[in-house]
């Protein structure tokens, strides 16, 4: 049978050569991700930057640590503490200590977003001066990166940048004044640094005040006294060696970056193998009922059913070790330029490059082969229970298309996509909004809807073709009958447009039902205005006291921090929390109340949501607010879980040093909105901040996809595309060219080339439309789920479906059907009508 198999491959190179590019390009792109996962499980250590030249860096406490019967718990601290003023005493007794600060800042004409600190720490750092000299006064300033030169005058844009987790850029907000900064600022001096950040240097006293917190201390001492002066600190670390690279700005970033560059490769990774076993199922399966002429032949010399399989898998072999092989080698090539497209684009640090390892080829490589063997198992199987009589068989009208095998798995998965959606929904909601679930669940109703298309496809083409086929002439009613009669032939085109348009309208319109969620969110719990400070530094007491002097304006000011929560006694839980005095927050935040009462809130009590453990108002919570300290609170009221950002209230006395970083405004009764408006903006016109109606903050705040969420998904799609265009244009010339005497016959009859062309131009141009109306039912079916979803957890909002990119993708699938149909058919078509209705199939 191997040379049989042999054989028959030479003999439908059309098959093997397009079988044979989908699956060597699908192990590629495996091989290439793989490459990349493991290169990014390690990053190397990075030395220390910002205070390479300080003997010693002190830190105050920035993680909270819990011990539970598994181990320890850590977690980030929402606001570090300063180092304990006893301590400070004792570390200027050994030597100079300087008080560090980082701040954001924007420069009009500079290279973008700057960051400041007090000129003290420059001494510690890879800086020196290059021009000019040191800042003296308040309005000067030392610059790096030579984006401006001594004696020029910047205008710059103090920035609105608040860390919880995240950055999250609220505005810009220009401040009348000097640096902080709507002002104009002399440039005093330049340094020359290793280009890890754009520096701004202003006098220490300038830094203090545009940033009142310092949590960490640069001394100039010897570190055995400096340990020894610290001892018995609670919190404080001692920084020495490469350790210090602990204390630069966003130390963790290598770190962020791998984990996203990992979600990111994994998504697409687990993308590309459903894709590929899909693609390459589909395309065994066509190839095998267009054979079962053939396969008639060979039971009619005496074939056995078991030789027959063992054909088909004898082809599928070959073709896997080949194309897996071809694909391991375009894998080397391909990762090295992912990585740098990686890098270009900002998902990856610019320190990320591909990695020695093998076991990716290793990986790549079995699974070519495993999803080439397990791509032909059902076809191998129908392939064997072909009759003799089956070479006998002129007939082209499909007939028991759907066999039990294709009703068991399709209804199947079917039923498992509709129950784990039930229990999700009744269990916990939430988790149909999370990543990993929205895009695993739509590889689960995909796979169902294709196996379970052939049930469809006649209704649903001849409900598509109901307008065509009334039309003058028979073009429309012959589209209609031959899309119809060939039902595998219409479901296997159909397939990788049915992924298409199914992954892009389940991926892309998820993460935009979501957004409008978080934004309907974001309007129903803002009252009349919104006002945000122009720094992270806050609004200041005679800021807040201006606010609420205004007449028709109820004022509550709110902090960003944390609260922690260790559930089950083991999972030490982070939730964001804002602190507001009690009482104005039930008229100005507009809470999604469920239980209890906001106004109940007061200092020995929380506000927390559905998601967390313990939930019933009146019971007592052990929590560690951000700053550490272990706090029993009460729980005052209970509010809905929502998105997810529904997260906590405490009240100012349990944020501890944390700045009013948000001011909600009500309208009282009777209240003229223009004139609150005109009052609420004179009262900040001193200290910058910025006020926004309701509407306006809700455009301001509104949520968008993470850009590397967003880069992974395009990443996504780009394969599902790749791979289903390359399915879809293999099976319209797989399916054009058996269509040979069909095609004799009608120019036989009479109908000219070019009708006869029109017309396998319109049959393609239906099937892609078969496709797509499928892949539109599963995006809606999965976005009806997470639509259930947030009705449950009372968050009201609409469906979003990505129109525009479901409309590219259809035309583009559509254009590739009817180049790849036509062309061979033109082709075909040079030969004479009567040699080629003798032409042996």
């Amino acid at each position: 049978m191997l040379s049989v198999a042999l054989r028959t491959l030479r003999s439908r190179s059309i098959t093997f050569v397009g079988s044979f590019v989908a699956l060597s390009l699908g192990v590629a792109l495996i091989a290439v991700m793989g490459l990349a996962l493991a290169s990014s499980l390690h990053a190397p250590d990075r030395k220390p930057e910002r205070f390479a030249a300080a003997p010693v860096v002190v830190r105050g406490a920035d993680t909270l640590r819990v011990s539970t019967p598994i181990g320890d718990r850590v977690q980030k601290l929402a606001q570090p503490r300063a180092v304990p003023a006893a301590v400070v005493a004792k570390l200027k007794k050994l030597g100079t200590v300087v008080k560090d600060r980082s701040f954001t800042v924007r420069a009009r004409s500079g290279p973008g977003e700057l960051v400041g600190h007090p000129w003290s720490t420059a001494t510690f750092g890879p800086y020196e001066i290059d021009a000019g000299r040191a800042p003296h006064a308040a309005d000067e300033v030392v610059v790096g990166g030579g984006w401006a030169k001594p004696g020029e005058r910047v205008r710059t844009d103090r920035g609105t940048v608040r860390v919880v987790g995240t950055v999250r850029v609220v505005g810009t907000v220009r401040v009348a004044g000097t640096v902080r900064v709507a002002g104009t600022v002399r440039v005093a001096g330049t340094v020359a640094g290793r280009g890890f950040e754009n520096a701004v240097f202003y006098t220490d006293a300038r830094a203090a005040q545009l940033c009142p917190t310092s949590t960490q201390l640069a001394v100039d001492a010897d570190p055995a006294a400096v340990r020894t002066a610290v001892r018995g600190s609670a919190g404080v670390q001692v920084l020495t060696g490469d350790a210090r690279r602990s204390a630069d700005a966003d130390a963790d970033r290598d770190s962020e970056a791998l984990t996203a560059m990992n979600a990111m490769f994994g998504t697409a990774a687990g993308v590309t193998t459903f894709v590929s076993v899909f693609v390459v199922a589909s395309t065994f399966a066509f190839s095998v009922a267009q054979r079962r002429r053939e396969f008639g032949l060979l039971r009619t010399a005496g074939a056995t059913p078991g030789q027959i399989r063992r054909m088909v898998f004898v082809e599928a072999l070959s073709v896997g070790v080949l194309a897996s092989a071809a694909g391991c080698v375009l894998g080397s090539y391909g990762a090295p330029r992912l990585s740098a497209w990686a890098v270009d684009g900002g998902l990856a640090p610019s320190w990320f490059t591909i990695g020695s390892a093998t076991w990716p080829y290793y990986t790549a490589c079995a699974t070519g082969l495993l999803v080439a063997l397990c791509g032909v198992v059902t076809a191998a199987w129908r392939a064997g229970r072909t009759g003799p009589t089956q070479a006998l068989r002129e007939a082209s009208v499909d007939t028991r298309t759907m066999t039990r095998g294709r009703w068991l798995f399709g209804a199947a998965l079917l039923l498992t996509a509709a129950v784990t959606l039930g229990l999700a929904l009744f269990s916990d909601p939430a988790d149909l909004l999370h990543r990993k679930t929205y895009v695993s669940r739509p590889m689960l109703l995909i796979t169902a809807v294709a196996l379970l298309a052939p049930v469809v496809v006649r209704p649903l083409t001849r409900l598509i073709a109901w307008l065509p086929a009334r039309l003058p002439g028979a073009g429309g009613m012959l589209a209609r009958e031959n899309a119809a009669a060939g039902v595998r032939r219409t479901a296997a085109i159909a397939a990788p447009v049915l992924v298409t348009v199914a992954l892009a309208g389940s991926l892309l319109g998820a993460t935009a039902t979501l957004n409008e969620a978080k934004a309907t969110e974001t309007r129903d719990q803002t009252a009349a205005f919104a006002i945000t400070p122009a720094s992270a530094a806050g609004f200041d007491a005679a800021t807040l006291r201006k606010l609420r002097a205004v007449p028709g304006a109820e004022v509550s000011a709110t902090t960003s921090s944390a609260v922690y929560v260790l559930e089950d006694g083991v999972s030490l839980i982070k939730d964001e929390a804002r602190a507001a005095d009690p009482g104005p927050p039930a008229a100005t935040a507009h809470l999604p109340i469920v239980s209890g009462r906001a106004g109940d809130l007061d200092d020995d009590s929380i506000i927390v949501n559905e998601e967390w453990q313990r939930h019933t108002v009146g019971e007592h919570v052990r929590v560690w607010l951000g700053d550490g300290t272990r706090k029993t609170l009460r729980i005052a009221a209970v509010m809905t879980a929502g998105t997810g950002n529904n997260g906590v209230y405490v009240t100012p006395r349990n944020t501890p040093g944390a700045s009013v970083s948000r001011v909600d405004v009500a309208l009282t009764d009777g209240a003229d909105a223009h004139a609150v408006a005109a009052g609420l903006r004179a009262a900040v016109r001193t200290s910058g901040g910025q006020v926004f109606t309701k509407e306006q903050w809700v455009r301001a705040s509104y949520p968008e996809t993470n850009r590397t969420t967003r880069m992974g998904f395009l990443l996504v799609l780009g394969i599902a595309l790749l791979y289903t265009g390359i399915s879809l244009a293999n099976t319209m010339v797989m399916a054009t060219s058996d269509r040979v005497r069909d095609l004799a016959v009608l120019r036989l009859a009479g109908a000219t080339r070019w009708q006869v062309l029109r017309l396998v131009g319109a049959e393609a141009l239906m099937v892609v439309a078969v496709g797509g109306v499928l892949g539109l039912l599963v995006a809606a079916l999965n976005l009806a789920g997470m639509w259930s979803a947030l009705a449950l957890l009372s968050v009201p909002t609409t469906i979003e479906l990505p129109w525009t990119t479901i409309g590219a993708a259809v035309a583009a699938c559509a254009a590739l059907a009817v180049i790849s149909s036509v062309t061979p058919a033109a082709i075909t078509l040079r030969r004479r009508a009567v040699e080629l209705a003798g032409t042996r199939e």
